[in-house]
């Protein structure tokens, strides 16, 4: 929206909303601006939730997955995890055949992955991109 449409929205005249955005955006409360892209919409309607285990959890083992793991196109998201899997990774897809491709390319080729276990949702629930604050 608007700084216009957000002042009118809170009250505020425009000059003192866009004072307050930028002070947020300087602080890094606010951390940048996206574009949402509906997975369906461009030919990747399937996310797949990836837990994967590594052979060793050293700081070098965990800073080369992790370089790995950025470098792939298909992860949209990846978490260090506590509990049975080191990390938790969704990977979006066309369809199964492309997941296996993602698979074999990329995941079984990340360094020092002892495990994969992979887990295809089947619709979602709740998705927010936005925190109530």
């Amino acid at each position: 929206m608007t700084n216009a449409e957000l002042a009118q929205r809170i009250n505020l005249s425009p000059s003192a909303c866009l004072r307050r955005v930028q002070r947020l955006e300087e602080s890094a409360v606010i951390a940048g601006y996206v574009a949402l892209v509906r997975q369906e919409a461009v030919g990747r309607p399937t996310s797949i939730f990836v837990e994967v285990t590594l052979k060793s959890q050293s700081e070098e083992s965990l800073k080369a997955f992790e370089r790995a793991v950025r470098a792939c196109p298909d992860i949209m998201e990846c978490y260090l995890m506590s509990g049975d899997a080191d990390y938790l990774i969704r990977v979006v897809a066309a369809d199964t055949q492309d997941y296996e491709r993602i698979h074999k390319q990329h995941l079984t080729r990340l360094p020092g992955v002892a495990r994969i276990r992979s887990s295809f949702a089947l619709r979602a629930i709740s998705k927010k991109t936005a925190l109530d604050i």
